[in-house]
């Protein structure tokens, strides 16, 4: 399990001061981010020309509000793994270790080609 810890910011609430809806998923897009970077791969994973990994499905539950200032760990885990997809499962905690969202990634690699009658 990778751990991922975020302040919330004034911007990321709506109107009544709650953290907006979507941007849980930033918040887990960044710490899915942080985990493949603490992999040190050698090869270059958001930019390669050989492959992408694009997420195909989400999904979020939503426990407790988070407010501006307060500080949530994420803790990510593969929770599936396929041959060509794995699937991430985030859990969001506040400061009192009280759970605040479940969120659910998955992605599938894609293979990328080079363009037909392109020169070479």
């Amino acid at each position: 399990m990778y751990k991922f810890k975020k302040t919330i910011n004034f911007y990321d609430c709506d109107p009544a001061g709650i953290l907006f809806f979507a941007r849980v998923f930033e918040i887990c897009h960044s710490a899915y981010e942080a985990l493949i970077s603490s992999f040190e791969l050698k090869t270059e994973y958001w930019t390669n020309e050989n492959f992408a990994v694009p997420i195909i499905h989400t999904e979020g539950e939503y426990m407790l509000p988070l407010t501006p200032g307060d500080t949530i760990t994420v803790e990510v885990s593969v929770s599936q793994l396929k041959e060509s997809s794995f699937e991430l499962y985030y859990i969001c905690r506040n400061a009192d270790e009280m759970v605040t969202n479940e969120v659910k990634t998955v992605h599938i690699f894609v293979i990328c080609h080079p363009t037909f009658g392109a020169s070479g």
